[in-house]
């Protein structure tokens, strides 16, 4: 990570979520990193006890991780330790298929109430009815800004702040909602740091309705299409199902 001044938001296009989306928490290092920050991914808390994120976001093996549920992370703050499970049929070098993971923690996380999911193929109908094409969506993450083009590549900020922005709706396959990062609409987008992350369906009611995790992009640059794996499809519900009760 390459440190530049310091911004006043993280998800590009976006702002301080403060505590809009308590629910919403950051994966934190077991030290820090060069430019002094701690977070490297997002995730959600979707029961008392499970946390959701990415599983590109552990490493081979790993056991355990730390999460906080600070909006703005700083070194001291309450940090929950759980056990980290990434769907077994991910594998990190053939696709972004299955990226999926939760941290279980041992004991309910005090004062925070979850997320709620989606029921089963619940986007589709969306598409067939015609709402989807006008839906948008929030995405939250403790992610870098996009970068800042420099002789040697981009340079990404680091803040371990949570932040939002809303995004607009692109395209729909069976595992990926496709979200736009076009200005011209008013759209914000997600970077480094935001993998894993919830989108929250927008509309009276429905903001804690997390229908798909951010995963990935189609540039190396954060200002093209966000592809985020759908948590109403049936590969995601076949993992989820195993930590949560489903609607």
């Amino acid at each position: 990570m390459a440190g530049i001044a310091s911004p006043a938001w993280a998800i590009t296009n976006g702002s301080p979520d403060g505590t809009a989306h308590p629910e919403v928490g950051a994966l934190i290092a077991a030290k820090p990193y060069p430019d002094g920050t701690w977070s490297y991914c997002t995730g959600t808390l979707i029961s008392p006890t499970v946390f959701l994120t990415a599983a590109h976001c552990g490493q081979a093996k790993q056991k355990t991780a730390r999460v906080s549920f600070s909006s703005h992370y700083q070194s001291g703050a309450p940090v929950y330790q759980g056990r980290y499970v990434a769907d077994s049929r991910y594998k990190a070098s053939k696709s972004d298929l299955y990226d999926i993971a939760v941290v279980v923690f041992s004991t309910a996380i005090p004062g925070i109430k979850p997320a709620r999911l989606p029921a089963a193929d619940m986007l589709d109908r969306l598409k067939a009815d015609g709402s989807l094409k006008t839906a948008r969506f929030t995405p939250v993450g403790y992610g870098s800004l996009a970068p800042i083009k420099g002789p040697h590549g981009g340079k990404f900020t680091y803040s371990d702040t949570r932040n939002r922005t809303s995004i607009s709706f692109n395209a729909l396959t069976r595992s990926w909602l496709q979200l736009s990062l076009n200005r011209s609409r008013g759209d914000g987008g997600t970077c480094y740091g935001d993998s894993g992350g919830p989108n929250f369906l927008e509309g009276t009611g429905s903001d804690d309705l997390l229908v798909a995790t951010t995963i990935s992009g189609d540039d190396d640059a954060c200002k093209a299409t966000n592809f985020d794996y759908r948590l109403d499809s049936p590969s995601a519900r076949h993992f989820l199902g195993g930590f949560v009760t489903l609607p």
